[in-house]
């Protein structure tokens, strides 16, 4: 009897919400999927030969790839540190389409399913590279204006996408949203809680160890 019960659940689960449970194995992000923006996984390399995926955020109503009368501006995201797309710039991406932009959210390299070995690392000057490459690919959309394509830093990759705007001329529009100046962190401590004497303290440890390491 109970046997036949949970039967006829399951039954009714599966006409009434397979749907829903389809759609829930399909959206593998860590937000709610717009029902404004349509999305694509998409490849490319950047210019070491390492694969970079992203997921393209396309307003509903353009038809990536395709001849369109109207080029949309388009913007490359990625971070923070050690993120992938379907985290924060995947949001971001989601959210900046469905305020009429096409966007591409991106693993960086050596990071989720993108290549690169070793994994979950950074290099500043691969990591900007990524950077003009995403630029690369958006710029090959026949529904991107190249004119008007900006990238956006989350974190730690605000530093990267201020370096790739300050030898990319094609990027036309930088954001970097970081929580704090690391450089200035380096130097002084987290809310400059080092003071002269402990700067003066740690260069001295820090020459030491290099005398130590160089003898």
């Amino acid at each position: 009897m109970f046997k036949n019960f949970l039967l006829g659940l399951l039954a009714i689960l599966l006409v009434f919400g397979g749907s829903n449970m389809a759609n829930a194995k399909t959206w593998d992000k860590t937000f709610q999927k717009s029902d404004k923006v349509n999305v694509q996984r998409v490849e490319f390399k950047n210019r070491f030969g390492i694969t970079l995926v992203g997921d393209l955020y396309i307003p509903k109503g353009v038809n990536a790839g395709v001849n369109s009368n109207k080029k949309l501006a388009a913007i490359a995201i990625s971070g923070p540190f050690g993120a992938v797309k379907e985290q924060s710039s995947g949001l971001y991406a989601q959210t900046l389409a469905e305020r009429g932009f096409i966007t591409l959210a991106f693993d960086p390299s050596y990071t989720g399913e993108s290549s690169g070995t070793p994994r979950n690392v950074a290099s500043p000057d691969i990591n900007t590279e990524d950077f003009s490459a995403a630029v690369d690919f958006l710029s090959n959309n026949k529904n991107v204006n190249p004119d008007r394509i900006g990238i956006l830093g989350i974190c730690g990759f605000g530093g990267f996408a201020i370096n790739a705007a300050a030898m990319d001329t094609r990027i036309k529009a930088t954001t970097a949203i970081t929580m704090y100046d690391m450089t200035r962190v380096s130097a002084k401590g987290y809310n400059d809680s080092v003071d002269e004497n402990a700067r003066y303290e740690m260069k001295q440890n820090l020459n030491l160890r290099k005398s130590r390491w160089f003898a």
